[in-house]
């Protein structure tokens, strides 16, 4: 080996340590231990994935859900279960719109303040006590309600409102608020100060700052995260639905206690529908505010 490259491999084992490099380094060896778990712990069931009699069950199951093992015609081939279902799927849309709905304008009425550049004055603002303490009250509040789990706040809130779609919307919205407030107010940390600052010693007011510095360029993201989150709660939304919050995900716990796998698997067919369709809208969307 040469000299030029002994010193070349010298200087890359003596490079100093930074946060990336020694995050893939812990990462790297996480990996490592959890296969190795994995492979050496004779309780861990990793082996059973390479048992005949696993894939003999898993054939079993799905051969359930496609109404092989009963005579009868299987649900998603019936028009009127079909028609049944679709109600239900309504639900689970409006569900998923309300809960949105919920989470975007309370993210939206409280995002600017939980920001640092914001409540500090980096932004052309006047710093103030009161605006660190709303700050880091907000910062709070979003870490709550973001670690408590959906299927938690609705196990909650369904013990004082009745059954259905209110309850399951307003779990996936508090839930919710918090990723998205959280997700906004980095945004704004994030934006470049300059517009802001030249308006203040231009003489604008907060209102002005916020309408034409702030927010033109904090919405588009804004509206990125909300869609985003909607095509996540559309999927949650049959978590909710295991403590009688109504939507697909009701039918689906239910189904699933009978043993009615014809059944779940229309169900996963129009959970499937309604994730395309979702999809589809929010990218639909996601262009037209993108060109305005």
């Amino acid at each position: 080996m040469r000299a030029g490259e002994i010193l070349k491999v010298h200087r890359a084992w003596h490079r100093p340590l930074t946060f990336a490099r020694g995050s893939a380094y812990v990462f790297v060896l996480l990996l490592a231990a959890a296969w190795g778990y994995l492979l050496l712990d004779g309780d861990s069931g990793f082996l059973d994935l390479f048992a005949g009699k696993t894939w003999q069950n898993a054939g079993r199951f799905m051969g359930q859900l496609l109404g092989l093992d009963s005579g009868a015609t299987p649900a998603f081939l019936q028009p009127g279960q079909w028609w049944a279902t679709g109600k239900l799927a309504y639900h689970t849309l409006a569900m998923s719109v309300l809960a949105m709905v919920i989470a975007g304008l309370g993210a939206l009425f409280t995002f600017l303040p939980a920001a640092r550049n914001v409540s500090n004055g980096d932004l052309g603002g006047t710093p103030s006590r009161a605006g660190a303490g709303f700050y880091y009250l907000l910062r709070l509040f979003y870490t709550f309600t973001r670690a408590v789990p959906e299927l938690v706040w609705a196990m909650v809130i369904i013990f004082f409102l009745s059954p259905g779609i209110l309850p399951g919307a307003i779990a996936l919205g508090v839930h919710n608020l918090g990723i998205l407030g959280r997700l906004s107010a980095e945004v704004v940390e994030n934006l470049d100060p300059a517009p802001a600052r030249a308006l203040r010693s231009s003489g604008a007011g907060n209102l002005q700052i916020l309408l034409y510095a702030i927010l033109p360029q904090a919405l588009p993201h804004f509206i990125t995260y909300l869609l985003y989150r909607w095509e996540v709660v559309i999927r949650t939304t049959v978590v909710v639905g295991f403590v009688s919050a109504g939507g697909l995900g009701r039918e689906f716990r239910l189904n699933l206690s009978f043993f009615h796998y014809d059944q779940v698997a229309l169900i996963i067919l129009w959970y499937l529908l309604l994730v395309i369709g979702v999809d589809l809208l929010s990218a639909w969307l996601r262009r037209l505010a993108r060109f305005n």
